[in-house]
């Protein structure tokens, strides 16, 4: 069977094909942003938290619904003595703390463990 036959005979078979074809040909052109997108949302609740809590001074409660996005975070822990926040979201994790008045919230460069609950 000529594919020309084939669109004709199965027109929304064809459209699958070429949709499911497209989205491959995207996705590997877009690998290396697919590839840490998982690291932004852990990297973005820890800072974005830390800079609510710490920074501005707001209670825990308004920060923890600032910062949540559409992706859930599935751990998270305020270390309030240590003024540190560690998110793990999508199987990564990432921890910020809080330097001082004028430096602000900082993300770590490794993520501190969770405490056992």
């Amino acid at each position: 069977m000529s594919p020309i036959k084939l669109i004709k005979t199965r027109p929304f078979s064809s459209l699958l094909l070429l949709a499911i074809l497209l989205s491959g040909a995207w996705a590997w052109a877009n690998r290396t942003y697919l590839q840490v997108f998982p690291d932004i949302v852990s990297a973005y609740t820890a800072k974005e938290y830390c800079s609510c809590r710490y920074v501005m001074d707001n209670p825990a409660d308004y920060c923890a619904s600032y910062v949540k996005l559409s992706l859930p975070v599935s751990d998270f822990f305020d270390d309030v003595a240590h003024k540190q926040v560690t998110a793990t979201g999508l199987g990564r994790s990432h921890s910020a703390v809080w330097l001082s008045p004028r430096q602000g919230c900082q993300l770590l460069p490794q993520a501190l463990a969770l405490p056992s609950r």
